[in-house]
């Protein structure tokens, strides 16, 4: 049986989907399944033990001629059965036009009669409110699981020469050896409305630097370089920045050399998470019941306002569920996990 399983786009989603991923694996366990995802979550994919290859979907769902290059190489694949995890009606297009004779997903987005089992949508009060748990019931609904497991941490896999080029990375690019460090992740793709700002992230860093004698070092995308720069530039104390220069492949590897992860509710966050690295979580306009890191090694920084949870990429008032966040509560937050690591 070939199966293939349309990812979905968005980093932290596609770790959250991992539980899922694992579930169908255990369900077909001679069946060769495939995940076609977007360039930029394919490789967080690689070598996972739930998938026997990753296919890269380069071409743009509005770009109907490249859409269709795309169906014609699926459609020579001969793929048995296509599981939708993307809600999109671009991916039940596709899998249509790839001419998989089983096409299962959500029933949404108009895209119920591309379906072969058009799958009813939950409602919020029918599944647990955490995200994981949406990809779940769908497999249950499909009849592929008797019922959805409870989910206490989701985990990334990594080879032991993936963490050893990870740490001559590190090492190269200024970090000490025997240092603890820190991983700041200040960007999150969605939208500056989930982001603090910058000047508190270097003073929270600049203490942590102080206080630990911490190595911190920068992460963020090619367009997050910037902001990351901003906070290098207002710390007394020079960080390691490695924004713009880490593929997402390479992400989980790097993050796993690294004592705990300090950022905002994004995709790094859930990556940092599924290595086993305690997470300092600042959320704002998002609720941390659907989107929290799914490991019991993390702490959350909030402070409810009246507008929260409102899910805006911008804020278009005065960004108060960030602007009341603190410095000091978040370096408390830091302290309680870097006070167990071991000294050098």
């Amino acid at each position: 049986m070939k199966i293939l399983v349309r990812a979905t786009n968005w980093v932290g989603d596609a770790v959250m989907c991992i539980p899922a991923l694992e579930a169908v694996r255990a369900r077909w366990p001679q069946a060769e399944i495939s995940i076609l995802a977007r360039r930029w979550v394919a490789d967080l994919y690689g070598g996972q033990p739930f998938a026997d290859r990753v296919i890269t979907q380069d071409a743009s769902p509005r770009n109907p001629f490249l859409v269709e290059g795309t169906a014609r190489t699926l459609r020579r694949e001969y793929f048995d059965c296509a599981l939708l995890l993307q809600n999109a009606f671009s991916a039940a297009w596709l899998a249509w036009r790839a001419g998989i004779p089983e096409r299962i997903g959500y029933a949404r987005d108009g895209r119920s009669f591309l379906l072969t089992r058009a799958i009813a949508v939950p409602a919020k009060s029918e599944i647990p409110a955490h995200e994981s748990y949406y990809y779940l019931e769908l497999l249950r609904r499909a009849g592929w699981i008797e019922k959805v497991p409870q989910v206490s941490e989701i985990r990334l896999w990594l080879t032991p020469q993936a963490t050893e080029a990870a740490e001559s990375q590190l090492q190269q690019a200024g970090a000490r050896a025997e240092a603890v460090r820190i991983a700041l992740a200040p960007g999150a793709a969605y939208g500056s409305a989930k982001c603090w700002l910058p000047e508190r992230f270097a003073e929270a860093a600049d203490g942590l630097i102080g206080q630990f004698g911490a190595d911190v070092i920068l992460f963020g995308t090619s367009s997050e370089a910037e902001v990351c720069q901003q906070i290098a530039a207002r710390m007394h104390h020079r960080p390691v920045n490695l924004a713009g220069q880490t593929p997402i492949g390479e992400l989980p590897a790097l993050f796993s050399r690294c004592q705990l992860f300090l950022g905002n509710d994004s995709g790094a966050m859930h990556v940092a998470a599924a290595v086993g690295v305690p997470v300092v979580a600042i959320f704002g306009p998002t609720d941390p019941e659907g989107t929290s890191p799914v490991t019991p090694k993390w702490s959350l920084v909030r402070h409810p306002v009246s507008c929260s949870p409102c899910f805006l990429r911008e804020c278009p008032i005065d960004h108060r569920c960030m602007t009341r966040i603190e410095v000091a509560e978040v370096q408390a937050a830091a302290v309680k996990w870097l006070e167990k690591v071991p000294r050098a």
